[in-house]
């Protein structure tokens, strides 16, 4: 008779997919604090649209990695989360807030109303969505920095005058700063946009991360500013 020393296959192969289980976990856990951002870090969130998150783009060239970049470069010590996804409305930006916009968040570029302009959605309701967005940010006491955007001239002179107002009117209400159209530079552009003509190369990032950098970097500043 084969002599049995108290532990089956089947336990020595369960004791043995635990202990790599375990062996995993301290491996992540380890990469998770090596790559854990520096104390004193600035964390910010671009909460948009596929104009920021960068459809059509390796990850690194899409508009937060440029900017967090560019920002580092400038000795600022920041980490960007690219929240943008391709499509979003203001509404749908207002749906997905909770969650992806972490709590330990400092500030928000809010990069979101293209969508509404290129569908002729109603001003009112793209308003609406954007202030509900401010309020719930500002609730939770972070800063915001709104960028803007212009309708088509296709749907009309009327709805035109109402979709452009609502981001400087949004911006004086809520008292956040404004960088007033987020395409400046780059929209129409052929040799800055992909064949779609809607969204930028990386060139046109690059563009656009130039011309923002000034309010950016004065958001930036003002957060490290009231953290001391």
């Amino acid at each position: 008779m084969r002599k049995s020393y108290g532990t089956s296959f089947p336990a020595v192969e369960w004791l043995r997919c635990t202990f790599a289980w375990l062996a995993l976990s301290v491996l992540f856990t380890t990469s998770a604090f090596a790559q854990a951002p520096p104390a004193g870090t600035i964390k910010l969130v671009v909460l948009g649209d596929s104009l920021s998150a960068g459809l059509g783009l390796p990850a690194a060239d899409a508009f937060p990695a440029q900017l967090e970049k560019a920002l580092q470069n400038k000795g600022l010590i920041v980490a960007i989360n690219n929240a943008g996804v391709s499509g979003d409305t203001a509404s749908g930006g207002l749906d997905r807030l909770d969650w992806s916009v972490p709590a330990d968040t400092q500030g928000v570029i809010l990069e979101l109303g293209a969508n509404d302009a290129l569908r002729g959605l109603d001003p009112k309701v793209t308003r609406g969505a954007l202030e509900n967005i401010l309020k719930r940010l500002k609730a939770r006491g972070i800063a915001v920095l709104l960028c803007g955007m212009v309708a088509p001239p296709n749907y009309g002179a009327e709805y035109a005058a109402q979709f452009n107002t609502i981001f400087p009117d949004l911006a004086r209400t809520y008292d956040v700063p404004l960088y007033p159209f987020f395409l400046e530079g780059v929209a129409t552009d052929t040799k800055l946009n992909q064949a779609d003509g809607m969204h930028p190369t990386a060139a046109g990032i690059a563009v656009i991360v130039k011309n923002i950098m000034p309010t950016v970097e004065s958001f930036v500043r003002e957060i490290s500013a009231q953290k001391k």
